[in-house]
């Protein structure tokens, strides 16, 4: 009896020492997300977008963008994909901006998504023709941020309505 007590009380303690042992894990932790560096490197890509437009470089804006992006501009329809966000941008070179300046405000999300509140000011040469409120989402495609959706709208009041006809 003594010698199955002791078989038992050895079992029971290698074995809970064997499985209370941690393995070593060979992989490497994934590092935690800063959201403060991925403010910055937003704030890059505007760059990029902002330099575009200076050289009136339309398909250079539309590659800021994801394959399957929307832009939604004030008074147009929804424009999706490169090809109509690029068509997009060549009407706006083409009426005659110049430069845009891209203010980024606040940013959240994570690794895999942000949005971004900031706000645009849109210039013919040096005159200031546009400024409006914006939200985008960023999406990471292939280590980079890319714009998934944009919408913006006008900080100019809305016009007044037309004039009602008298009767």
């Amino acid at each position: 009896m003594k010698k199955i007590f002791l078989l038992l009380t050895t079992s029971l303690l290698a074995s809970t020492l064997f499985f209370s042992c941690k393995s070593e894990n060979t992989e490497t932790a994934k590092p935690a997300f800063d959201l403060a560096k991925a403010k910055i490197e937003i704030e890059a890509a505007n760059q990029q977008t902002m330099d575009a437009i200076a050289k009136g470089d339309s398909a250079g804006v539309a590659n800021m963008y994801t394959d399957d992006a929307k832009l939604m501009f004030t008074g147009m329809p929804a424009a999706e994909g490169k090809a109509a966000i690029q068509s997009v941008f060549g009407g706006i070179i083409n009426s005659g901006v110049t430069k845009i300046e891209l203010k980024t405000g606040e940013v959240w999300g994570n690794e895999d998504l942000l949005a971004e509140e900031g706000g645009v000011t849109i210039y013919v040469k040096d005159q200031v023709v546009g400024q409006e409120k914006f939200i985008v989402l960023w999406k990471k495609v292939n280590g980079a941020w890319k714009v998934f959706r944009d919408i913006s709208n006008s900080n100019a009041p809305a016009p007044p309505p037309p004039p009602t006809e008298k009767k």
